[in-house]
């Protein structure tokens, strides 16, 4: 199984971002985490079925209204099925 590794910048806390990505990865069947870092930038681990991991990275490269997303790194990396559900960490 493929699992991303994303690192969302620009202004993405304070802003709705973590609610906007659970909201669309439950919907899109998406399971693993959000969370804000402490560098102002909010990091998502997921896992899912290959043409919805493509629709959720679309998600996150654009974000709710009042978030401004400037940079979404990508790593995707082979691993085991790791997690059941979708959770924002705190």
């Amino acid at each position: 199984m493929k699992t991303m590794f994303c690192t969302i910048s620009g202004l993405v806390q304070g802003v709705g971002f973590r609610y906007f990505v659970l909201t669309r990865a439950r919907t899109l069947g998406v399971r693993g985490f959000v969370r804000n870092l402490y560098t102002g930038e909010v990091e998502v681990v997921a896992q899912g079925e290959d043409d919805m991991m493509a629709e959720f990275l679309e998600e996150l490269r654009v974000g709710p209204r009042s978030a401004q997303v400037r940079n979404v790194r990508v790593e995707w990396h082979d691993t085991e099925d790791l997690y059941n559900s979708f959770e924002i960490c705190v």
